[in-house]
């Protein structure tokens, strides 16, 4: 099969992480017979240096014109100091979310039992923690009007939603439900906030079409306090757009590194696929990231396209790895191995014909910590 992957690495450690990606995909085009053709382009602040555009037409246009996008990260210290920046690297994340339709962000979030002790929360909490978070990512008050006033003493920012916005993703995370173990919470703000009462009505009605499915109603402030007293009570979460970015956030730190955390943002026509974490710019060019959140990346990005076998043997390795202690600094800062190292480690096992104890010390013979 062949497919065309944008690469928009972006900033700080996203060309890292993303080359670590490219080599898994790499090594499952050599395994499976597949070929993927890479089409690099500009986002972020590296854009605004080049062109002055956080999002230039012509990475816009290489987007269009892939079959999905492979995705770094965004982000600059630089314009983070300075608030009154009128162009800003985030501008191109959200304007790519919005001309490519990309209204779904999925987050799943699994913990590696191998990596439990990393958990901020005591393992007796987060044992068993599996779930996904489904946000709607391009309606709310991120998209609606927005300003001040003339003295500028005043700021206002609007959120607005349509049936038609909550139906689509709402649907998607039933679905979803129905793969996993079939419950659904919906978070929202429903006794304040006039969207969310529409979010809920519009999830009701939907969901008695589901009968399968166990839902439930939870207000973002309780959802919240509950993501961490008992996180594995949850399977799909659906919410909306800030709701969904912060509770995403949480519940990306429950497994101990923002570093292991692969999403998906879907729409109709394309998706992109990104890690979860940002660009961590202190440790750009230093090969200390973490880029098993960006591989994971590429295998839902081999899921998107049906290459179900091939995602799984990413998975596969990704979990090897974790169970042997074969891991970047983040997750162990006193036996550990390089961004670069973890890429060339994954692209050889994917290929390799066995993964079991004797091939997998045979490879790290001479040197390579094995913890």
């Amino acid at each position: 099969m062949k497919k065309t992957i944008a690469l928009l690495s972006g900033d700080g450690i996203g060309p890292e992480v993303l080359n670590q990606a490219v080599k898994a995909l790499k090594a499952v085009a050599a395994r499976f017979d597949h070929q993927f053709h890479f089409q690099p382009a500009l986002v972020g602040a590296v854009a605004i240096r080049a062109t002055g555009n956080p999002l230039p037409d012509d990475s816009l246009d290489v987007c269009r014109h892939a079959d999905a996008i492979l995705f770094g990260a965004i982000g600059d210290p630089a314009f983070d100091q300075d608030p009154t920046a009128k162009v800003r690297p985030e501008q191109g994340l959200l304007r790519l979310r919005k001309e490519m339709g990309l209204f779904a962000n999925i987050r799943p979030v699994e913990l590696y039992e191998s990596l439990s002790e990393r958990s901020p929360l005591r393992e007796d909490r987060i044992k068993g923690t599996n779930l996904v978070v489904y946000r709607e990512l391009t309606g709310g008050i991120y998209f609606g009007d927005k300003g001040r006033s003339s003295d500028g003493k005043l700021a206002y920012d609007s959120c607005e939603y349509s049936v038609e916005e909550i139906e689509r993703i709402a649907k998607m995370a039933f679905e979803a439900a129905l793969r996993r173990r079939k419950k659904c919470t919906l978070v929202d703000k429903a006794n304040v906030l006039e969207t969310s009462r529409l979010w809920r009505e519009t999830v009701q009605r939907l969901a008695n079409e589901y009968p399968d499915i166990e839902m439930e109603y939870l207000f973002v402030d309780n959802a919240a306090m509950q993501l961490i007293q008992r996180p594995s009570q949850f399977d799909v979460i659906l919410t909306e757009n800030m709701f969904g970015d912060i509770l995403s956030d949480e519940a990306s730190v429950l497994t101990g590194s923002l570093g292991l955390l692969p999403s998906a943002s879907v729409g109709e026509k394309t998706a992109l696929f990104e890690p979860v974490h940002g660009s961590y710019p202190e440790a750009a060019g230093k090969d200390l990231a973490n880029p098993i959140a960006a591989i994971l990346s590429g295998a839902l990005m081999l899921d998107h396209f049906e290459m179900f076998e091939e995602a799984d043997r990413i998975r596969t390795v990704v979990r090897l790895l974790m169970d042997k202690g074969v891991v970047t600094m983040d997750l162990n800062p006193n036996s550990f191995v390089s961004c670069s190292k973890i890429g060339d480690i994954i692209g050889v096992f994917i290929e390799a014909d066995s993964e079991d104890e004797a091939s997998f010390a045979n490879l790290f013979e001479g040197g390579v910590p094995i913890v």
